[in-house]
């Protein structure tokens, strides 16, 4: 009966024919399963032949103290070089007592897989203790088989993650976008909290997704959950799960969005909408790695990175008291800022012409010309609404089956007319044509809407708009709000 589905392969380094004999005639009962392939007497000759063909055998027994200089812990480290090396059994003359144990420990501090002594007594014809002789080749194969399934795994999820990262590729050329994606794979190899700030649109989810894929967890998880979509007394059962029947209608165990990221990134998109209930949990989970699940008395540990993400100033929530301070810090280890659209209006054409062709080719249609006339109002337009808005305007021409996009086109597409602005809004200078008369509080509004939109071009920030306006940040958050502005 065949002891493996295929022979196992062997190289042979002894530079002593009786010793070649005795490992033959030991193996000899094995034929069928176990071939030696080569045999060679010194080090260099077997790195050579590995080098030429590094798959032509699985395991390697060798000669501790080979001659030609190459020998001992040094031999066996060049040989366990590659991708995946053959497996090493170390045959030794030295006689060794069952304590000791540094030199077991340095054989496999240098890769062995295990070791043999050859005649501790008087035997002529075959290796000590054939058996375990015979099991050790047998075992040593098995494991090189399993590293192959390994790295043939290994190999499709990075291919998998390779296609994932194509799917959410950072696409643009400007300096901002070039410094972006530097801190992506920066923030990539560390494992720190990271918050994103950015208005609506900018692609945060596409950023944190970025990161996930480039760090040490993207075999694992990446769990995004928007925190305003849900409501408040659905939140912490999304986040944390429930214990079957720790309420009315839990009728099964509900494993939480937390459990199903563990050892992977969860994606906490508009964090600042969270619950002050849920903010006290969330804490928890990212000082101790402690899940509270709702109807368990034990806790739950969990090894979660977290990456969260708002379009509001957390800064002012917190001064506000809708916000922990104690949570932002904890988020808040890594900022990031992701610039608005307006302020890389190089990286417009560009992303114009992705999500031509993405579309296109989704939509099954042709890809229209774009006029030079056209892309200068792309160029133009300030996209209140970020990329998600150009996204939304590229499949919008696609719709139409425009063959050709001209300025007239993308005034249409955008909602863009004499009157009316790029916010939607009608312009507070055509409130003096005839027939446009409007109420009193319209016209404020409109004028308001239009100064404020004018004075964050000029700023560098929200906090540093509302200092130039005169106005403390919570006051400015909710003149935001009235107004409509995101």
């Amino acid at each position: 009966m065949m002891l493996t589905k295929k022979a196992v392969r062997v190289l042979l380094i002894e530079d002593e024919q009786f010793d070649v004999d005795r490992v033959k005639n030991t193996l000899a009962p094995f034929k069928d399963e176990i071939e030696i392939v080569n045999v060679v007497s010194d080090g260099v000759s077997a790195i050579e032949l590995l080098r030429s063909s590094p798959d032509f055998c699985d395991v390697i027994i060798m000669d501790y103290q080979i001659a030609g200089g190459l020998m001992g812990d040094v031999l066996i480290s060049r040989l366990r070089e590659g991708v995946l090396p053959p497996q090493i059994i170390v045959v030794t003359k030295m006689s060794l007592s069952a304590s000791d144990f540094s030199f077991a420990a340095n054989l496999i501090k240098a890769g062995a897989f295990w070791y043999c002594t050859k005649y501790p007594i008087d035997i002529e014809e075959h290796i000590y203790q054939p058996t375990d002789f015979v099991l050790g080749i047998l075992n040593a194969f098995k494991k090189r088989e399993l590293e192959r399934g390994k790295l043939k795994s290994d190999s499709r999820l990075m291919k998998n993650i390779a296609e994932r990262l194509k799917d959410k590729e950072i696409v643009g050329a400007s300096q901002a976008i070039v410094n972006m994606t530097n801190e992506v794979l920066k923030y990539a190899r560390t494992g720190a909290n990271i918050l994103i700030t950015g208005e609506s649109g900018t692609g945060k989810e596409l950023v944190a997704a970025n990161i996930h894929y480039n760090s040490d967890r993207k075999f694992e998880n990446f769990v995004p959950i928007n925190c305003g979509s849900i409501p408040a007394d659905l939140l912490e059962s999304e986040l944390f799960g429930y214990q079957k029947g720790a309420f009315t209608g839990a009728n099964a165990d509900k494993p939480g969005l937390f459990e199903l990221a563990d050892h992977g990134t969860i994606f906490l998109d508009e964090v600042a909408e969270l619950p002050l209930s849920s903010q006290v949990k969330l804490l928890r989970v990212i000082q101790d790695g402690e899940l509270e699940k709702i109807g368990r008395t034990q806790v739950n540990k969990v090894d979660v990175r977290v990456i969260a993400a708002t379009n509001k100033d957390l800064k002012a929530e917190v001064r506000e008291k809708r916000f922990r301070e104690d949570l932002y810090y904890r988020l808040n280890v890594v900022p990031m800022r992701i610039p608005p659209l307006r302020d890389r209006k190089d990286d417009i054409p560009i992303l114009l012409e992705h999500f031509l062709g993405l579309f296109a080719d989704e939509m099954n249609r042709a890809k229209p010309e774009v006029t030079a006339e056209a892309i200068k109002e792309l160029v133009d337009y300030d996209w209140p609404g970020n990329v998600r808005e150009l996204q939304n305007f590229v499949q919008r021409i696609l719709v139409n089956d425009f063959s050709v996009v001209t300025a007239a086109s993308v005034h249409a597409s955008i909602g863009i007319t004499p009157e009316i602005n790029e916010n939607g809004h009608l312009k507070p200078e055509n409130f003096f044509s005839d027939g446009s008369i409007r109420p009193l509080r319209e016209a404020q509004e409109a004028f308001m809407r239009e100064y404020v939109l004018f004075v964050r071009k000029q700023s560098t920030s929200d906090a540093d708009a509302a200092r130039k306006l005169g106005l403390l940040p919570s006051n400015y958050s909710r003149m935001l709000r009235t107004l409509k502005i995101k």
